[in-house]
């Protein structure tokens, strides 16, 4: 049979993945300073071990106040970068592409951990404080979130010059693929939607000024960030409070295109509140619809994302051609070698040439000892 279109390569730029499957960013509150650690490496490893053709990190902040919480990863300083190249080389070794997200949490930073019990904040004994968190304006999140303080539009531009000195260290680490974070609720999506930004200045008021300041962003990132290399921007294509929709985001993905940015990244919800879909109804490839309305109407390529739980459900999405990428999430935490499981499902590897020569080995012979052969 013909390779299916999930395990066909994809040129993006100058890389080259070797399958279409992506592990999505997902924080997970173990860094100390914003540095990579054993963690990580060990965490992020074993989707490099599983054959996903682009691994993603967490997002990692542009600057200490841009982190949702005080354990996440940075790229707001040169020391941090050696960490992250200890990560990077070992999904080279493993065949796949590295890739990491840049962003600032603005209103919606300095939280507890969302499994953290009421009263606590942060590991025990960690000492983790809150700080000041900024905005578009000084609207909270939510009741009960922190009060931010408005940005002013010179703390605005300083921003935009910290994500590119952030995409100038993930390329120092070794990044082959980077993504810009302007989705569930966070600064750049804070900007984007009309319910939390209510600015009257040349960052606010129409669509064209709420999306300036991303714009910006998404210009110097890219001047910042090698022409050879590949940059995602990750978005709500609706905002889940009834702001900002999808034809909003194809108007911005046309802006993106012409920015020179490869691949828009579809999610949905948060803009209020900690949940990233709120107001979206999840089932499975719930954000799918999204990113195939991008893809034809933006004439951009995309990523989909949200509730695709195995190869077959992929595949059709690809053959459908309502995206270019397939991102998994939460699957991927429950099943870390999900792209060679859908080979399996999918009949292109039979006899486990996809896994690590040390595991297809020992498989292949097992096929034999349970009669499969």
């Amino acid at each position: 049979m013909s390779k299916p279109l999930l395990f066909t390569p994809l040129t993006l730029r100058g890389v080259v993945a070797p399958n279409r499957a992506v592990v999505s960013p997902m924080v997970q509150f173990r860094a100390t300073d914003g540095v990579v650690n054993d963690f990580h490496l060990v965490h992020l490893g074993k989707f490099a071990l599983g054959k996903f053709g682009i691994v993603f990190t967490e997002n990692c902040a542009v600057e200490p106040r841009g982190r949702v919480t005080q354990g996440d990863l940075g790229l707001w300083d040169d020391g941090q970068v050696e960490s992250h190249r200890r990560l990077t080389r070992f999904i080279h070794q493993e065949g796949a592409l590295a890739a990491t997200q840049i962003t600032h949490s603005g209103r919606k930073g300095s939280t507890a951990r969302v499994f953290d019990k009421r009263g606590q904040f942060g590991p025990d004994g960690a000492g983790w404080k809150k700080w000041e968190v900024v905005g578009p304006t000084d609207k909270p999140a939510a009741d009960g979130w922190l009060v931010p303080r408005a940005l002013s539009v010179e703390e605005i531009e300083g921003l935009v010059a910290k994500f590119a000195a952030a995409a100038r260290r993930a390329d120092a680490a070794g990044y082959d693929v980077l993504e810009i974070h302007a989705a569930h609720g966070y600064l750049l999506a804070q900007f984007l939607s009309p319910l939390s930004n209510t600015r009257n200045d040349l960052y606010g008021g129409d669509r064209a000024g709420r999306m300036r300041f991303p714009l910006a962003v998404a210009r110097a990132v890219r001047a910042a960030w090698p022409s050879h290399k590949p940059l995602f921007v990750r978005v709500s294509a609706v905002d889940g409070g009834g702001g900002w929709d999808v034809p909003d985001t194809v108007a911005f993905a046309q802006e993106l295109k012409a920015l020179g940015v490869d691949v828009v990244d579809c999610s949905s919800g948060g803009i209020a509140g900690a949940a990233t879909a709120a107001g979206v109804k999840r089932g499975l490839g719930f954000q799918v619809p999204f990113a195939a309305e991008v893809k034809r109407a933006a004439g951009i390529a995309t990523m989909a994302v949200g509730l695709i739980l195995d190869g077959p459900q992929a595949e059709a999405i690809l053959q459908a051609g309502d995206a270019d990428l397939i991102a998994i999430g939460r699957q991927a935490l429950y099943e870390p070698f999900w792209p060679v499981h859908a080979a399996q499902a999918l009949g292109c590897d039979r006899d486990f040439e996809m896994w690590p020569p040390e595991y297809g080995w020992w498989l292949e012979k097992r096929e034999y000892t349970l009669g499969r052969r």
